[in-house]
């Protein structure tokens, strides 16, 4: 017997200083500020078109806490979906602009992704999916291809693929 659930509702990560992160993820993301811990340990993040009580948690763990180590065990990355390939175009240069960005990948006929890093070096994908009905053979294969997101967003720009969002 499976559990069930239907989505990632949030992510909480660990960082070292909450107001440099909280910066980070309002300007980069457009994330509003749904709630404050009181002494100001935590802050709960709400993306604009979101129904969630907060999609991301930061949890303050002070400036002399020892970075997260690339390849080690935890979690590699979190993946933020968008409705169409221009706005994954417009990411990959907040991206740039912010000093985050930090590659980009063709996940064959499923996804179109650009690839960042916040100030403690978590790391983060901006992803845009193809419509379901490309999917064929990539449904069940994960080849990770050189994205020419110029040619991407010529050929797919206005589809929106994320379903309802509010």
């Amino acid at each position: 017997m499976s559990i069930g659930p239907v989505r990632l509702n949030h992510a909480v990560l660990f960082v070292a200083d909450v107001a440099r992160s909280e910066r980070f993820y309002t300007e980069v993301f457009g994330m509003d500020v749904a709630a404050r811990e009181p002494r100001g340990r935590a802050v709960f993040l709400r993306l604009p078109r979101s129904v969630n009580d907060h999609d991301l948690g930061l949890m303050g763990v002070g400036p002399s806490t020892p970075p997260k180590r690339r390849g080690g065990i935890g979690l590699y990355h979190l993946a933020w979906q968008v409705d169409t390939i221009d706005e994954l175009q417009r990411a990959r240069e907040v991206l740039a602009e912010a000093g985050a960005y930090t590659g980009e990948s063709s996940h064959g006929g499923t996804t179109k992704s650009v690839y960042g890093a916040d100030p403690d070096g978590n790391e983060f994908e901006i992803m845009w999916m193809l419509p379901r009905e490309q999917w064929a053979a990539y449904a069940t294969a994960v080849p990770i291809e050189p994205l020419d997101l110029a040619a991407e967003t010529s050929r797919w720009s206005g589809v929106q693929t994320a379903g309802d969002i509010r």
